[in-house]
């Protein structure tokens, strides 16, 4: 089969795009057997369009041009290949361009322009369950409406992948193709009834906009939207003044057009140019540009005062619907006819993709949960600066803090241990586990401790952040190589905190229990079992961390919903308010530093507890389920082994060994929170983490300049 060739494909300003193939002999020879299938009668061109049968006949083309590998390439040699056949076979474009033309001449457009590709007003619940219905039980289709006809034709719901992949000047020459051997009075009354659809359409869409701007959710986070002269009422007012402008001249074109022999044909050609011609739009574009600012601030503002998934989906349609009324003022202010064309083939594009997302959930759901999901990271990225120690006083600070924790899990755990030893029923001993965890890491916060295991979460939002703030949404592989350097720097800080003071103190506490207590913290027994638990493969102890892990990520999300929850509710506002703290909090300042404390801290003070809750419950959900469920967390693990190895006595080499299993439960549980966290992160801004393998390069270089840097940072950031 012989290579097909590439040629520059002209973009809407005349320019030569990027390079794609083109059919080769082969490829035209079989576009030619396809085309001569369709045995459309001659007759067909001057018909009436019967819509039933132009929908079978596009449904026929779309299959053809379906790429079997899914690749955008073969489907560009594909459209390509079909052009150049009708070329060949003017009778067959005639025919079939005659009846598109009378088509488009006829059909309803404005529920496509309006609907497909625009989130629904309905609301984000509302919407998923009338997918789900429309899956079950379909309504009936008419080809006569342009949404119901893409939804036919384009019957493939990853149809949209390589119908984008192909360059819009490539479905421009197919479309030419089909209407050069069209009359041009038809032509002009297709173009003359798209135009007006098209109208009314950005009519519509800018109505909305203006409506929704005394929406509460929009008003809470930007209370300038109740102004008159907002940027939302103003494009509303341009977009009107613009229409009612077009509408004009189509009427007296059309009134102009009346047929009056081959003269008044080519005249009606000349209207239809006309009508569809430029009319300024500039103070309209003016102020899209501002609503689309408008936009962009309220999300920001939804970031910092809390959303809800009404609020997010709300914003995503503004965003779209502003992104539509761009696309058809572009294409009706165009002066060049082929600019025209091909702004039209985005439009039929992105249309063919819409069709497909309206039928699946996922689309839905992922649009809008990442924009959930950046207002929870945002949160956590805020609190990630706090773990990040760039100097030596922070450093300094840093292990003071895991110091200070490692204090209290030595206590946690030994509280954990003599629940164990009472023998408790499975559901209460895990109930009084929970509490046990989940205070303590409260009591933590509360201190203002550092767990090393909760600084994964904050700190991966954070390093998002870091690469959003890059080029391009991608990251600056030199200063994010920087960030790690510091993120490793305080992570190792506060581990070896956690983990030395932890160890240190269940040690003591084991060696004095025997004159304290009057009996050893752990039997014989008991210390074979908690050495045996801390075993990567024989105590499941790695899978174990990883669900730890997994916990530890869910923690920080938990967290950052409810900051996001608290900020959307005015938390602070409302407990300085409340009338029961009025009554029992007379003075204003108390109440206000209680009101702040807790708009602050609410968010992590449930993520801990409720953190402490899933390490207590997981072993009793695993008995319950049958499942080998259990937590292995490094900081409670250096604290059991403390008390094993005096305990037991069991020897340096021993204890050195199950140190080692200990740093091994640790990597797990911050790798797979900090990937997890990350994945989030980056998602939910939409950004890649770039090349791995650059980055590493990066950060070796780094700690080969400097290896100190990786364990003491300097004395100035």
């Amino acid at each position: 089969m012989p290579e097909p060739t590439t040629t520059g494909n002209p973009t809407a300003d005349g320019q030569v795009a990027e390079s794609s193939p083109i059919a080769s002999d082969l490829e035209l020879t079989s576009a030619l057997g396809f085309v001569d299938s369709l045995d459309l009668a001659p007759s067909a061109a001057t018909d009436e369009a019967q819509p039933d049968e132009l929908a079978s006949v596009l449904r026929r083309m779309v299959a053809w041009l379906r790429p079997a590998s899914g690749r955008g390439e073969e489907a560009a040699v594909r459209v390509d290949a079909l052009t150049r056949a009708l070329d060949e076979r003017p009778v067959v474009a005639s025919a079939l361009g005659g009846q598109l033309h009378h088509w488009i001449a006829n059909a309803r457009s404005y529920r496509a322009f309006v609907g497909l590709g625009l989130f629904s007003r309905r609301g984000f619940v509302r919407e998923v369950v009338s997918r789900l219905y429309e899956r079950i039980n379909p309504a009936p289709r008419d080809a006569a409406d342009l949404r119901d006809l893409l939804a036919t034709v384009f019957d493939d719901a990853q149809d949209g992948d390589w119908v984008t992949a192909v360059p819009a000047a490539r479905w421009a020459a197919l479309f030419e193709t089909l209407s050069q051997p069209v009359a041009p009075t038809l032509r002009a009354s297709a173009t003359t009834h798209l135009a007006e659809e098209a109208l009314h359409a950005v009519e519509m869409l800018a109505t909305w906009i203006a409506a929704e701007e005394i929406d509460e959710d929009l008003l809470r986070l930007d209370p300038v939207l109740a102004d008159l002269d907002s940027a939302f009422i103003a494009l509303n007012r341009e977009i009107a003044t613009y229409v009612a402008q077009a509408r004009t001249r189509l009427a007296q074109r059309s009134r102009g057009a009346a047929p009056n022999g081959a003269e008044s044909a080519d005249a009606a050609h000349a209207t239809a140019q006309e009508a569809s011609g430029p009319i300024d739009a500039a103070h309209a574009f003016v102020m899209l540009r501002q609503c689309e600012a408008q936009v962009a601030r309220l999300r920001k503002r939804a970031v910092t005062r809390g959303s809800s998934l009404a609020t997010t989906h709300l914003l995503e349609r503004l965003a779209q619907t502003i992104e539509r009324i761009d696309l058809f003022l572009t294409a009706l202010t165009t002066e060049d006819p082929s600019a025209r064309t091909a702004q039209g083939a985005t439009l039929f594009a992105r249309l063919v993709v819409a069709s497909g997302e309206q039928r699946r959930l996922r689309p839905l759901w992922r649009r809008t949960v990442r924009q959930v999901a950046l207002g929870i990271t945002d949160k956590e990225s805020d609190h990630g600066e706090h773990y990040i120690t760039r100097d030596r006083a922070g450093w300094h600070a840093m292990w003071k803090s895991a110091a200070g924790a490692g204090v209290i899990i030595a206590l946690l755990a030994f509280i954990k241990l003599q629940l164990k030893a009472e023998a408790l029923a499975p559901l209460p001993e895990a109930l009084l586990a929970s509490l046990n965890y989940g205070l303590g890491f409260v009591l933590v916060h509360v201190l203002h401790f550092t767990i090393a295991t909760k600084q994964p979460a904050m700190t991966a939002s954070r390093l998002a952040q870091d690469i959003e703030r890059g080029d391009g949404g991608r990251a600056n592989q030199a200063k994010l190589a920087c960030t790690l350097v510091d993120l490793v720097r305080s992570q190792l800080a506060a581990v070896a905190g956690n983990v030395v003071i932890a160890l240190g103190l269940a040690s003591l506490i084991a060696v004095l229990a025997p004159r304290l207590l009057g009996a050893r913290v752990l039997d014989a027994d008991s210390v074979a079992y908690q050495l045996h638990r801390l075993e990567p493969l024989g105590g499941g102890a790695l899978f174990f961390a990883a669900v730890a892990g997994l916990w530890l990520f869910l923690s920080g999300v938990i967290a950052g919903s409810v900051d996001n929850r608290a900020a959307y509710l005015d938390l602070r506002a409302r407990l300085i308010a409340h009338p029961l703290l009025q009554r029992l909090i007379s003075s204003p300042t108390r109440r206000a530093r209680i009101a702040e404390y807790v708009h602050e801290h609410y968010g992590a003070i449930a993520g801990n507890f409720l953190f402490g809750v899933l390490l207590g419950m997981t072993p009793w959900v695993g008995s319950v389920l049958g499942l080998p469920l259990d937590i292995r967390h490094v900081a409670f693990s250096s604290a059991d082994l403390g008390y094993a190895a005096v305990s037991g006595t069991i020897g340096w080499p021993a204890f050195l060994t199950h140190l080692g299993f200990v740093l091994l439960i640790g990597s797990v549980n911050l790798l797979v929170s900090f990937w997890l966290a990350l994945w989030l992160a980056l998602r939910a801004r939409a950004t890649r983490l770039g090349s791995l393998p650059s980055l590493f390069a990066r950060f070796g270089e780094q700690v080969r300049a400097n290896p100190r840097l990786l364990f003491v940072p300097p004395k100035d950031a």
